[in-house]
C-alpha cells in the first residue's frame, strides 16, 4: 500500500519546483484536489492560483500578459480528468503556451502530461480523499475515533451513559462511498445502537465484526482490542485497514503482516518483507494472497522499481 498525506503532497511539490519553467505566470487547478495541489505551488512560487473553470472564462488576476501557465492535477491513475481538461483548454483557445503536470503518477511518463512530480503506483490512497474514495469498499475501518469521536471515560461506563454516547456520538467523517468492513472493539451486545447510529449518519458498509465478550472489564482483562481486529484482518480480502489508535495501528500491523493506516496520526504501518511473506500461506482467499505478494515485491524492489516491473509485466 502507498499512502501520501497532504504534507508528503507539499514536500513533493516544493521537491519539484526546479523542473518548472522559471517564467510561469499562473497555476490552474484542476477541482477539487488540483486546486490543493495548486495553492501550494503557488504559494511556493508567489504566483496567483485559479480554477480551471475561471482560467477558461478569464476570471483570471490581472497579471499582465499570461506568458506560461501551469495547469496541475493532484494526481494521474487513467489520464481521462487531465485530458478532459486539456480538451477544455484548447477548446477556448487558450491552449498556446500551456504546460500540463500531475504530482503524483502511476508512472514516470503519462501521455496526458508533460510533467510527473513523483511516481506512486497502485495500491494507493491519499489523505484528501481517503474517507470519500471507492477504494473504502476494501477495506477494514475502525468506528470509534474515525467515523465518530472516541467516548470519554465518563461516557465509557458500559452503562446509560454509553449507551447514551452510541446512539448520539458526535460524527467525524460522513462518508458517502460504501464501506467493506467495519472492525470494531465495541461489544456484541450493542450491535443495535451501533447499526442504529450507522443508518442514521447514512453510512453504508456489508459487514459490522464487534467483539464477543460479556462486558468491559472482559475485553480489558483481555487486552483484545488489536488481537481481534488483526484476526478480523488477516481472514478477510481487505487491501487496508484504517484505524485511529497508533499502538493498535502497529500491533494489528504486526500481527495481520498486512498495512494499517493510522489516521488521526496520518502514518501507515507497514510490514517488513520476511513478516509479508510469512503470512502469505495463511491467508484465506486467493485476493489477498496475490496482494500480500506484490507487496512484498514492492517491498523488496521499492516503488520506481516494482512500477517499471509491473509495466513490462502488462506489455507482454
Amino acid at each position: 500500500m502507498n499512502y501520501r498525506s497532504i504534507a508528503d503532497m507539499n514536500r513533493t511539490v516544493l521537491r519539484n519546483l526546479h523542473r518548472l519553467p522559471r517564467d510561469l505566470d499562473l497555476v490552474v487547478g484542476v477541482p477539487r484536489s488540483g486546486l490543493l495541489a495548486a495553492q501550494m505551488l503557488g504559494s511556493a512560487l508567489g504566483l496567483p492560483v485559479v480554477a480551471l473553470d475561471d482560467f477558461l472564462e478569464r476570471r483570471t488576476p490581472a497579471v499582465g500578459a499570461e506568458r506560461r501557465i501551469l495547469v496541475l492535477e493532484d494526481s494521474l491513475s487513467s489520464g481521462i480528468a487531465m485530458q478532459e481538461a486539456r480538451d477544455r483548454v484548447s477548446a477556448a483557445g487558450r491552449g498556446e503556451g500551456v504546460l500540463y503536470a500531475a504530482v503524483y503518477g502511476l508512472r514516470p511518463r503519462h501521455a496526458e502530461a508533460d510533467l510527473i512530480f513523483e511516481t506512486v503506483p497502485q495500491p494507493r490512497m491519499f489523505q484528501w480523499n481517503a474517507m470519500h474514495h471507492k477504494f473504502l469498499a476494501r477495506c477494514c475501518v475502525d468506528i470509534d475515533g474515525i467515523l465518530c469521536h472516541d467516548p470519554t471515560e465518563a461516557e465509557n461506563d458500559d452503562g446509560p451513559a454509553y449507551l447514551d454516547f452510541l446512539l448520539n456520538a458526535r460524527p467525524l467523517c460522513r462518508t458517502r462511498q460504501r464501506i467493506g468492513m467495519l472492525v470494531t472493539s465495541r461489544l456484541e451486545k450493542y450491535r443495535p445502537q451501533t447499526e442504529a447510529w450507522l443508518a442514521a449518519q447514512g453510512i453504508a458498509f456489508d459487514r459490522l465484526e464487534m467483539l464477543d465478550l460479556p462486558s468491559r472489564e472482559e475485553r480489558m482483562r483481555l487486552g483484545a482490542h488489536g488481537s481481534f481486529k488483526a484476526r478480523v484482518y488477516r481472514e478477510s480480502d481487505a487491501l487496508l485497514f484504517i484505524e485511529s489508535e497508533p499502538r493498535q495501528a502497529e500491533q494489528i500491523m504486526r500481527l495481520a503482516g498486512r498495512p494499517v493506516l493510522c489516521l488521526p496520526e496520518q502514518r501507515l504501518f507497514q510490514p517488513a518483507l520476511a513478516h509479508v511473506a510469512a503470512q502469505i500461506p495463511r491467508v484465506r482467499s486467493r485476493t489477498a494472497a496475490r496482494h500480500l505478494v506484490r507487496q512484498a515485491a514492492w517491498t523488496m524492489l521499492g516503488a520506481e522499481r516494482f512500477s517499471r516491473l509491473s509495466d513490462r509485466l502488462r506489455v507482454a
